[in-house]
C-alpha cells in the first residue's frame, strides 16, 4: 500500500477554506510545547485553534506539570497568541497505565505507542465534539519518532465515529520539526529527552530487556 501524502491533503484543506474565506475552529491535541510551537505558527494563519493538552501517560506526575506549564507559557508568548486559546485536560495516569497492560515491554514506536495516540486523539474528538469544532487534529505528528500514517488513520477513523472533521497532517514536512527547534531557542523551552511514559524513560536509561 502507498503511503498517503497527508501535507498535500492538508494543503488542499487550507487552499479550499482560504478560497471559501473561512476561519474553522480547530481543536489542536499537543504533546508539548516544542511540537506545538511549529503547529501553532503554522495554522493560526487560517484556524482560530484551541490547544487541549491531554497527555496522561507523562510521568512522574512533576513532569507533567512542568510540560504543562511550558504549554500554557507558549500559548500566551507566541505572536499569533490572539487567535489562540488553552485548555487542560485531566491528568490521568492510572488510565494510561490501564491501557498499557500486557505492552510494558513493547519498544518505542510499536503498538503500545499507537494505543496512545489513538487515547489521547480520542479525548480530542471527544471534546472537540462537545465544544462545537470545526476540526481536530494533533502536533504528534511533528516528531520524527512518530508514524504520521498511524495518526493519521487513526483520526480519520475517530472522525467517522464522531462525527467532527479530522485536520489531516505530516507537520514534520516543510522542515516542520526543525522549526520547532528553531521555536524553542526562541521561546527558551523546556525540551525533554524521553517521550513522557514510565516506559519511555525506562529505554532511555538503557533499563529496555525486549
Amino acid at each position: 500500500m502507498n503511503k498517503v501524502n497527508y501535507q498535500v491533503m492538508l494543503d488542499g484543506i487550507i487552499k479550499d477554506i482560504t478560497e471559501k474565506g473561512q476561519t474553522p475552529r480547530l481543536l489542536m491535541h499537543s504533546c508539548c510545547a516544542p511540537c506545538s510551537s511549529y503547529c501553532l505558527s503554522y495554522l493560526a494563519e487560517y484556524f482560530s485553534i484551541t490547544v487541549l493538552y491531554y497527555n496522561p501517560n507523562i510521568s512522574p506526575e512533576e513532569e507533567y506539570y512542568k510540560r504543562v506549564k511550558e504549554q500554557a507559557r507558549l500559548v500566551v508568548s507566541l505572536p499569533v497568541k490572539n487567535k489562540t486559546s488553552f485548555v487542560e485536560g485531566e491528568y490521568e495516569p492510572l488510565k494510561f497505565l490501564h491501557m498499557a497492560e500486557g505492552m510494558e515491554d513493547m519498544p518505542e514506536g510499536g503498538g503500545r505507542c499507537f494505543k496512545c495516540y489513538e487515547m489521547r486523539q480520542r479525548k480530542a474528538a471527544e471534546y472537540a465534539l462537545a465544544h462545537g469544532f470545526d476540526y481536530f487534529t494533533t502536533t504528534l505528528s511533528v516528531s520524527p519518532h512518530k508514524n504520521a500514517q498511524v495518526l493519521n488513520e487513526t483520526g480519520l477513523k475517530l472522525e467517522k465515529e464522531y462525527g467532527v472533521k479530522y485536520l489531516v497532517s505530516d507537520f514534520k514536512k516543510k522542515g516542520g520539526y526543525q522549526k520547532s527547534i528553531q521555536y524553542s531557542r526562541e521561546y527558551n523551552l523546556y525540551r525533554q529527552d524521553y517521550c513522557g511514559c514510565i516506559f519511555s524513560k525506562r529505554e532511555r536509561n538503557g533499563d529496555y530487556n525486549g
